[in-house]
């Protein structure tokens, strides 16, 4: 670049016209703050199968496949602020869709008090390709389980060494030079609540208890944010003595698998027409919070209650207008109740509710509130008002049994006193 050039002038120099059209390697000059490309040579939008104006003042995030969001950038910025020379390993893509491997040397500087990143990019598929083509068959097999998996790990537990493939690093957003290769890096990056159950699991086959290393888990990538992983492994090296020398695994990300999993148990633990969780889920939490009071030594209730003379209500308006009375009172109940209280749908026109930490009196006075806003509220259905009354049975832990099934009997059986007594009243066990 010629003295008294501004960066993102035209380059005009002999020594310029060589980078811009002579370089194999693609250059790119990119602007930290905003992490847009400001200037690009011949190779790197030839590279990219795009024009030069496609390429220049758009974000580096979208050149490279493997760095995702404004905080890995931010995050990855700093690091090459703080090394000469930040070596990433990455994919980037062309405009097509598809990727080549890339090694991407990184190094900052300032010009005329502003800061900026020069990137050299190398293509390194052919190099990848001759290094498949020069190993023997062992290496071979580990080339493509490398290249297959999203990581693969070889730990030396006499040592606590660990190597961490370039692909596991890039998966978790971290340069092939980055990542302490030692195992308290990747503890250090499970998410708590999994990382007994993987060391036990990881123990459990190094004793041969199991006859392989295997764990779904949590694992933190560089932006603070948790993937999951499937981690499977082996011991791969023993001693003469039988202990574990080496012990070999692969990491497959499974992030959206678990997404849309939850996705499909979140739809499964509702009831479609009132969004309220439905009678399975009710029963799972019914447990749990039962465990937990039993352990905290506090007091539990639920309130079993329906809507008095529903059937009516069908047989008068339709069922549509039915359904739009369910709807209305699970919002308005559901608006009325604390944080901690539960509210399920049991069935028809059936409703629990759980409240943890709550005397009988104190859900008998929560129930009678809700009684008291139903009485007084009127569903619009078309041109139709519709006004309904509700009953409820009650029943309490440890007053009256220890148990989900047993609790159950004894609200119904209130609830049958609050039917008999002319409906639209809260009944407590006798």
């Amino acid at each position: 670049m010629m003295p008294n050039k501004k960066l993102t002038d035209e380059p005009t120099s002999v020594l310029s016209e060589i980078i811009y059209d002579q370089m194999m390697d693609a250059i790119y000059l990119i602007d930290p703050e905003t992490s847009n490309i400001i200037w690009v040579n011949k190779a790197g939008y030839q590279d990219l199968q795009m024009a030069e104006n496609e390429v220049l003042n758009n974000s580096v995030l979208g050149l490279q496949k493997d760095v995702i969001g404004q905080e890995q950038w931010i995050s990855i910025a700093d690091a090459i602020r703080q090394t000469k020379k930040f070596t990433f390993m990455g994919h980037h893509v062309r405009k097509d869709g598809s990727t080549f491997p890339v090694e991407v040397n990184t190094s900052c500087f300032r010009e005329d008090g502003k800061e900026y990143f020069l990137s050299v990019a190398r293509n390194i598929s052919a190099r990848r390709a001759q290094e498949a083509e020069g190993q023997g068959r062992d290496q071979q097999i580990w080339l493509a389980l490398n290249a297959c998996t999203d990581g693969l790990w070889d730990w030396e537990p006499q040592t606590g060494s660990v190597y961490f493939s370039p692909q596991l690093k890039r998966l978790l957003g971290y340069g092939p030079n980055e990542m302490k290769p030692v195992l308290e890096t990747w503890e250090n990056n499970l998410h708590p609540d999994d990382l007994p159950m993987v060391i036990q699991a990881l123990e459990e086959h190094i004793k041969g208890q199991r006859e392989r290393y295997e764990a779904v888990y949590r694992i933190k990538n560089r932006n603070g944010h948790y993937l999951w992983v499937h981690d499977l492994g082996i011991v791969s090296e023993h001693s003469n003595d039988g202990k574990a020398l080496r012990v070999t695994g692969m990491i497959k990300d499974i992030t959206e698998y678990k997404k849309q999993e939850f996705r499909l148990l979140e739809l499964a633990a509702y009831d479609d027409l009132t969004e309220l969780r439905n009678r399975r889920e009710c029963s799972r939490i019914f447990e749990k919070q039962l465990e937990l009071a039993h352990r905290s030594k506090q007091p539990l209730s639920i309130a079993l209650f329906d809507l008095d003379f529903f059937k009516t209500v069908n047989d008068k308006y339709g069922h549509m207008a039915g359904d739009a009375v369910l709807k209305e009172v699970s919002t308005l109940f559901s608006q009325s109740l604390r944080k901690s209280d539960y509210l399920f749908r049991w069935g028809g026109e059936e409703f629990v509710l759980l409240s943890v930490n709550t005397s009988l009196e104190e859900m008998k006075i929560l129930s009678d509130k809700l009684r008291a806003l139903l009485e007084k509220h009127i569903t619009t259905y078309k041109e139709y008002q519709i006004s309904i009354t509700s009953s409820f049975g009650l029943a309490s832990y440890p007053l009256h049994a220890d148990n989900q099934s047993e609790l159950f009997l004894t609200a119904d059986s209130a609830l049958y006193k609050a039917k008999s007594q002319g409906r639209n009243c809260v009944c407590i066990p006798e």
